[in-house]
């Protein structure tokens, strides 16, 4: 079962999940889009209410990471989801990303939103399966051709 521990975005154990992640993204980009541009994300981002950065435990062993971090006092964006490889398959990447939702929505979000790449078809496919759908691009991130919004609903709900 999976448990999340809050952790700045700096603390070694995250850095190095946000580095296995970058350098998945780099070694998987679609060349045709150039290259992949990682960027780490800023620290005051990611601390509560403003948002939150998360490490994922499955069975004592960190298998992966991501944050939420607040765009406006009812927009959250969903940042650097990943699960290791080792891990995947088990339903943890949909289990983060409910418990980022869940931390914004206690934030006070009313809707969350993402960016991501067609070649991530997983990810893609995770997201539409709960709730997301494509909107106009938000941001100018040079790595995303999909960007997604999922109205969230209130507590309970």
């Amino acid at each position: 079962m999976a448990t999340f521990r809050v952790t700045d975005v700096e603390d070694p154990v995250a850095h190095t999940l946000l580095r296995e992640y970058f350098d998945f993204r780099a070694a998987t980009f679609p060349t045709v889009l150039g290259f992949y541009t990682p960027k780490y994300p800023w620290p005051t981002e990611f601390v509560p209410p403003h948002g939150v950065f998360l490490v994922v435990e499955d069975d004592g062993e960190v298998v992966g990471c991501g944050g939420v971090r607040s765009l406006s006092s009812t927009r959250y964006e969903i940042k650097h989801l990943w699960v290791q490889a080792r891990a995947r398959g088990r339903g943890l990447g949909k289990s983060v990303l409910c418990e980022l939702e869940d931390r914004a929505r206690s934030f006070g979000a009313t809707e969350t939103v993402l960016d991501t790449n067609a070649s991530l078809a997983a990810a893609g496919q995770l997201y539409r399966s709960t709730g997301y759908s494509n909107i106009e691009p938000y941001n100018e991130n040079p790595n995303a051709t999909d960007w997604m919004l999922k109205q969230l609903p209130p507590s309970g709900g």
